[in-house]
């Protein structure tokens, strides 16, 4: 594979030192239309992290049997969520990123932050290139997954790496694995709920949905299962609940192998058919809304239990852009970022206001 050229530095010399930060989601179809799914899912699917299926086995699996028939099936999930803006997905993680950055730079951190897609656009290599054109030596590659898997945090170092092979001089990169029990984020997910709370009361059970992996990752040692699991007690105890009244779920499974159990629908059924009247239901593991929330959990799940005799059913939304969640982020950023010689006081004054230009730039959406 032949290098990328590389910008020439005088004899002895190396550019200045600057740091990014590569804030990193899963991604997005370019549109609610069949072709643009199409492309995106053999992406997506094509992953060997997504499916640990024999490479030839699924190669004819996917491009016989799915790549004919869902693009279209997904479509349709896809316009019933998408927004003027675009795919909500997309719309947050811009948003995060303008976001982080204020926060970054009100704290007196002088560091660029730019949003990627694993799948989809902009991907992770293209922003990687921008940032090296602008001068960028540091980066820390920060996944929007606050529970570690191989199919999503893993697949999104996979992609650096890539990335990376490409490339002569390669800037000094440091990857944030997981926050799944940093109490800012625990913080933040409570205030979801608690705020929720203070104006519908409490529910009967609080639902906690986590996208699902196949059972077989678990066996295989990968950790998501038990981060999910601490997430949810450490989020219940913040919130002062029984163990019998919260309940902890997966959702989005594919395919007839066994996956993290309990599912999350055929829960909410069987909650209706007990009794429960209310539930309200939170996804702690998507930090923006996408489909898997707003088509799959606001729409499908909600009719599934109002249609087994449940009589309320709220969703809560995802973190988006919530002060709280923001405030968490940019922790967990700096954080990782200590060492490197990115915080400026003297340029403190100028750096004054650049949340509420971020915000502003959000609001604008």
């Amino acid at each position: 594979m032949p290098f990328a050229p590389e910008p020439v530095y005088e004899h002895g010399k190396s550019p200045t030192a600057s740091t990014a930060v590569l804030l990193c989601n899963l991604g997005t179809p370019d549109a609610p239309t069949a072709p643009a799914l199409r492309r995106y899912l053999k992406e997506f699917l094509g992953d060997h992290r997504v499916v640990e299926i024999p490479k030839l086995v699924w190669w004819f699996i996917l491009n016989g049997i799915i790549l004919r028939v869902r693009p279209k099936q997904s479509a349709a999930k896809y316009a019933t969520v998408w927004t003027d803006e675009g795919s909500p997905l997309k719309v947050w993680t811009d948003k995060q990123a303008a976001l982080l950055q204020g926060y970054l730079g009100e704290r007196g951190y002088r560091v660029a932050v730019r949003p990627a897609m694993r799948y989809g656009s902009p991907s992770i290599g293209s922003v990687l290139d921008e940032l090296k054109r602008a001068g960028a030596t540091r980066v820390l590659v920060l996944p929007l997954y606050p529970q570690y898997s191989g199919p999503t945090t893993a697949s999104v170092c996979d992609a650096v790496y890539a990335w990376g092979q490409r490339v002569r001089r390669l800037p000094e990169f440091r990857f944030v694995n997981e926050y799944h029990d940093d109490p800012a984020y625990i913080d933040a997910l409570a205030k979801r709920v608690t705020d929720h709370w203070q104006h519908a009361g409490r529910p009967d059970r609080l639902v906690m949905t986590f996208h699902g992996v196949p059972r077989r990752t678990l066996l295989l040692g990968d950790p998501y299962h038990c981060q999910c699991q601490k997430t949810a007690r450490l989020l219940g105890e913040r919130l002062g609940l029984r163990k019998d009244e919260m309940v902890i779920t997966f959702q989005s499974r594919f395919g007839k192998a066994e996956w993290l159990q309990p599912y999350t629908e055929p829960t909410l059924v069987a909650l209706a058919a007990q009794g429960v009247k209310r539930i309200d239901i939170l996804c702690p593991g998507f930090t923006s809304d996408c489909l898997e929330t707003l088509e799959e959990i606001a729409q499908e799940a909600r009719d599934a239990f109002i249609g087994a005799g449940g009589q309320e059913f709220n969703y809560l939304p995802c973190l988006n852009d919530q002060h709280e969640w923001m405030l968490a982020l940019s922790g967990i950023a700096m954080k990782h970022l200590q060492g490197w010689d990115c915080t400026t006081p003297a340029d403190a004054p100028a750096l004054a206001g650049q949340r509420e230009r971020a915000i502003a730039l959000g609001a604008d959406r």
